[in-house]
């Protein structure tokens, strides 16, 4: 409220400026009030024992995925961030991801529950109480679920206010040229938009998960009965800048949570590539 108090306040004082004069003050005014997350803010300072007292305090209750967060990188589920370079998704980029939903919810639940803020726009489905069984904190979740006939337009707006922001395209295509757009906005932004369900050419990366089976059914005799357990999920990541990637998670119940376990260590397609071929010569030679 002090900031949009200054705002109107300087307003009324450059009333007698010309309409140029006036823009560039506000935008000035505009430019020093602090962004989200940001706090680097001149108010009163605050000294001594109060000052340390209250680092202290924001330090004990900063999560400690929150590092991961303030250096530009937004968390991601255990198991995912080993696919990845920088061990996470990376501010100012778009990341294209498809197959099973599970990989959204997880990505919401890291960012979320790291203390960023994310925005999902048509994906009227997304499982809340999933996301939260995944430690995900709904205060910080934002939903658009009917966009209507531009949901880009809607995304390039919440990227100015939203650490991560989900589009669902709904099997749109993006032209290049709006691509570059939006993409030159979120990283002007820092924030990171991830689409799914449509095409976008330019994407930094390209994640792919698919079921690859379930745990709780039974073995032999007992193949088919109990209670889903646990899910296990094939990963696979592209990028301009690594190899192609795979690794497979286990999603499973633990003490009323559910956890990303990783069940398989990460692997370079092209060395799979490389040993199946090693295999196939084999059997034919045999």
């Amino acid at each position: 409220m002090t900031e949009v108090t200054e705002l109107v306040e300087l307003s009324a004082d450059a009333a007698g400026l010309s309409r140029q004069d006036r823009l560039a003050q506000l935008r000035r005014q505009i430019a020093s009030i602090p962004s989200r997350g940001d706090t680097s803010f001149s108010g009163p300072s605050v000294s001594g024992t109060s000052a340390a007292a209250s680092e202290s305090v924001a330090d004990r209750d900063r999560p400690v995925v929150d590092r991961a967060h303030k250096a530009g990188v937004l968390p991601v589920p255990e198991g995912i961030a080993a696919l990845l370079p920088q061990g996470g998704l990376v501010r100012g980029t778009v990341v294209s991801v498809e197959g099973a939903a599970s990989l959204l919810l997880g990505l919401v639940a890291s960012v979320t529950a790291s203390g960023g803020h994310v925005a999902v726009i048509g994906q009227p489905r997304l499982g809340l109480l999933a996301a939260y069984e995944m430690g995900a904190q709904l205060e910080r979740l934002a939903l658009i679920p009917a966009p209507g006939p531009d949901p880009v337009e809607i995304a390039a707006v919440l990227l100015d206010g939203m650490d991560l922001v989900i589009l669902g395209l709904a099997g749109a295509s993006v032209s290049p040229s709006r691509a570059r757009a939006v993409v030159a906005r979120a990283r002007s932004k820092g924030s990171t938009l991830v689409v799914t369900e449509g095409h976008w050419d330019g994407a930094e990366v390209r994640l792919d998960a698919r079921v690859h089976g379930y745990g709780g059914f039974g073995q032999g005799r007992e193949l088919g009965r109990g209670r889903l357990s646990s899910l296990s999920l094939a990963v696979r990541a592209r990028g301009r800048s690594f190899q192609p990637r795979t690794t497979r998670l286990d999603i499973c119940s633990a003490a009323g949570r559910v956890e990303w376990v990783p069940s398989r260590p990460v692997e370079d397609v092209s060395s799979q590539v490389v040993s199946e071929q090693v295999v196939s010569s084999q059997v034919v030679s045999l």
